[in-house]
């Protein structure tokens, strides 16, 4: 039920006058004039070859996009590169988090997993994922199991890091209100636990997200034939920057939405996750 405060406030709303500070402060237009600024001065600088021919205009990279959409490069589109590339993450990114949320979660919620799991956990969470890149190649070869690996051994800690400190970090009174309701300890983490740590938990995801993108960009540059790390190297081997930009571009576009995807699952799970007007 909308309470009659609401109403008015959106009333209020709506009868807002329409003045320069508003339209200046409105944040539609600081996004415009946010990305007229960015591509306007990498317009500038291509066009002026301040960094030499290296640089390709924003123009030219849209084009050049056209041009890999419609022609294959080692026998694919840039849809299919990435599609590639994507189709790397999803299973990668699956893979490591049906193991690490759970894990993480029984390592805050049961003193004993802790004990066995968090001194490996510890032991491997400072090392790099690209670290793993050679020794992935000599286990998997140069084919899909090592790309996968990577990606898996990147978006493991995030995962589970972000699940256990999910846990751990719920207020304790929160619980306290479950004992005094008659809860029990199965109460306490269906009713508190879980929902009070799901924000948390899905932060994780969206981090590891983007190394996820990371590692099997850096996987791709080492060893492949299609996805957009290859679209990448092979543009610098053939001396073509607007290639090269294209496939960050490409990348940029496939990492944002399945950011967006997460997001929306997000949505959908915890709607009672509070949210900061203005951000």
């Amino acid at each position: 039920m909308t309470s009659i405060a609401n109403e008015t406030q959106s009333a209020k709303k709506e009868r807002a006058p329409i003045t320069v500070k508003a339209v200046l402060t409105n944040k539609w237009f600081l996004y415009a004039v946010s990305l007229t600024f960015f591509f306007g001065l990498w317009d500038y600088v291509a066009y002026k070859k301040i960094l030499g021919s290296s640089l390709a205009r924003p123009l030219e990279v849209v084009n050049y996009m056209g041009y890999m959409i419609n022609h294959r490069l080692a026998g694919n589109s840039l849809w299919g590169h990435a599609w590639a590339s994507t189709r790397r993450i999803l299973i990668g990114f699956s893979i490591a988090s049906l193991i690490a949320v759970p894990l993480g979660l029984m390592m805050a919620l049961n003193k004993y997993v802790n004990a066995i799991v968090k001194p490996i956990f510890d032991l491997m969470k400072p090392m790099p994922p690209i670290a793993w890149i050679s020794i992935s190649i000599l286990w998997f070869g140069i084919g899909e199991p090592s790309k996968v690996f990577i990606i898996i051994i990147g978006t493991f800690v995030p995962c589970l890091l972000n699940a256990y400190n999910g846990v751990r970090l719920v207020e304790p009174e929160l619980y306290d209100v479950v004992r005094v309701l008659g809860g029990n300890r199965r109460d306490e983490i269906f009713q508190v636990c879980f929902p009070a740590a799901f924000p948390a938990i899905f932060a994780g995801l969206q981090i590891s997200l983007s190394v996820a993108w990371t590692c099997v960009l850096a996987a791709e540059l080492v060893s492949a034939r299609s996805g957009l790390g290859y679209v990448i190297i092979k543009g610098m081997n053939l001396g073509r920057p607007a290639m090269v930009l294209g496939g960050m571009v490409a990348i940029a576009l496939a990492a944002l939405m399945t950011s967006q995807l997460v997001g929306l699952l997000e949505k959908v799970l915890c709607p009672w996750k509070r949210e900061i007007e203005g951000l």
